[in-house]
């Protein structure tokens, strides 16, 4: 038998600031995983726990990678609880239910199916930044406590489920569900057996090839399969969900996109009536509109950072009940937990419509009519993609522009204002623009194409 490494290396690219992510094969494999586990159990042990859950998503490279980070993890000393194949939320959901220490999910979220990663909590809070890099520096010195732990398996999805349908009792509604092929299918199937009305449901079968379309609600042409669905059904919505379950996306009865950020303005709103004034928490993407939305209802906007570890974070340290990002990652500490749940907050969004009487449809006309894009993403080389940002950020600055870099660079003008932010999880520079005219979003556009022109971006390559 091979003796266990008692170091390891990471692919300096796999260590992101909250997660880990890689190319299977390429810059992530089974050696990283187990070097994750033993890592992990290190800083679990040091923190006075023992017990980690562990579930995984539908790709083809996730059972292996959970097998070796198992090993990992009782290689010192952690017990590790097995919850198998579902959703990252259900992940999360198992750490509190059962009490452990920690959570790692093995899943590759809405990346191309070549890739995954890792998402980590430590106790009930989100392990990010030099929490992850931490573990990078452990590895290499082998700075890891010894021990032999234990692994048994639970099945959490019917106690899931029960947990998502808690005080929910909605009128009957025709609606699509779109699981894209990833890990909330089952959990979907599971979910809408119990709810009123008529539920349709596309691609709730777990493959990790996604052979339908990509699981990601973010692209609007992912979501053809689910217009068309609510078109033929003449529902009342459609409801899409990431390849790991935490993001939600959505389509109103005319199929119109219902973007994350808007979804959160009519979130906000049952949540502001149950909690008067509270901070409600969008990400440096979402439009102005759901800002001054927030303050109209008596909320106290707060525009942050975008990563899910980073607006958890936030919302323990100001309290805010509701928090969430243009890419459909929608929290709730609001008789929830405080996590990203996408089906969580499918069932939170049906809820807000069936106070609200009036159809999705119906609420998005009442939005305000502003301009915009969707999330541009310009490829960029990882080595280079926040190097381009600070440049452009130090040309604008000096040019005496109006910058929030909070998270990126998002500029004011007189036009209304666009962003460009380096990703967290790929190698790409992100982009958004909002304007209240056709002619305005142009100049906008011409803008952020001038200011990245500046900056040579760097060839993407993968190892």
């Amino acid at each position: 038998m091979t003796p266990a490494p008692t170091t390891h290396v990471f692919d300096p690219t796999t260590l992101r600031e909250y997660d880990i992510r890689g190319v299977v094969g390429k810059t992530l494999g089974e050696a990283d995983a187990y070097a994750i586990g033993r890592g992990f159990a290190t800083r679990v042990r040091r923190t006075g726990g023992r017990t980690v859950a562990v579930g995984y998503d539908g790709r083809h490279s996730s059972p292996a990678l959970e097998a070796a980070l198992v090993a990992g993890l009782n290689a010192s000393g952690v017990d590790a609880v097995r919850i198998g194949l579902g959703p990252t939320p259900m992940l999360y959901f198992a750490v509190h239910e059962l009490a452990c220490d920690g959570g790692v999910m093995i899943t590759g979220s809405h990346n191309p199916p070549d890739y995954n990663g890792f998402k980590m909590m430590l106790g009930h809070g989100p392990f990010y930044g030099d929490d992850i890099t931490g573990l990078g520096t452990m590895a290499a010195s082998g700075d890891w406590e010894e021990g032999a732990g234990t692994a048994h398996g639970v099945d959490l999805i019917d106690r899931y489920v029960d947990r998502l349908m808690k005080d929910f009792t909605p009128p009957p509604m025709t609606i699509v569900w779109d699981a894209g092929n990833g890990a909330a299918g089952p959990v979907v199937a599971k979910l809408t057996a119990r709810l009123p009305g008529k539920h349709v449901l596309l691609f709730t079968d777990v493959d990790g090839d996604f052979p339908n379309h990509h699981p990601d609600p973010t692209e609007e042409h992912n979501l053809v399969d689910l217009k068309a669905a609510v078109a033929a059904n003449t529902a009342d919505m459609g409801l899409a969900f990431d390849g790991d379950g935490d993001r939600l996306g959505a389509v109103d009865g005319q199929g119109r996109v219902v973007w994350g950020d808007q979804l959160l303005g009519l979130l906000a709103e049952p949540v502001l009536r149950a909690l008067p004034g509270a901070t409600i928490i969008g990400d440096i993407k979402s439009s102005q509109a759901l800002f001054d939305r927030v303050a109209e209802l008596g909320g106290k906007p707060l525009r942050w950072k975008t990563g899910h570890s980073l607006i958890k974070a936030k919302m323990k340290e100001t309290g805010a009940p509701l928090a969430g990002e243009m890419s459909g990652h929608l929290f709730f500490a609001h008789d929830y937990y405080g996590f990203d749940d996408g089906l969580y907050a499918a069932v939170r969004l049906i809820g807000a419509v069936a106070e609200a009487g009036k159809s999705l449809a119906a609420l998005k006309d009442a939005m305000p009519a502003l301009v915009n894009t969707p999330e541009l993403r310009f490829p960029c080389a990882d080595t280079r993609k926040f190097a381009v940002v600070e440049e452009v950020r130090a040309r604008l600055t000096a040019a005496g522009a109006t910058v929030d870099a909070t998270d990126g660079v998002r500029v004011t003008t007189a036009d209304g204002w666009w962003l460009l932010r380096a990703s967290n999880t790929q190698d790409v520079l992100g982009a958004r623009a909002e304007a209240t005219s056709e002619a305005a979003l142009a100049r906008l556009i011409a803008e952020l194409d001038s200011a990245l022109a500046a900056s040579p971006v760097g060839a993407v390559t993968h190892k």
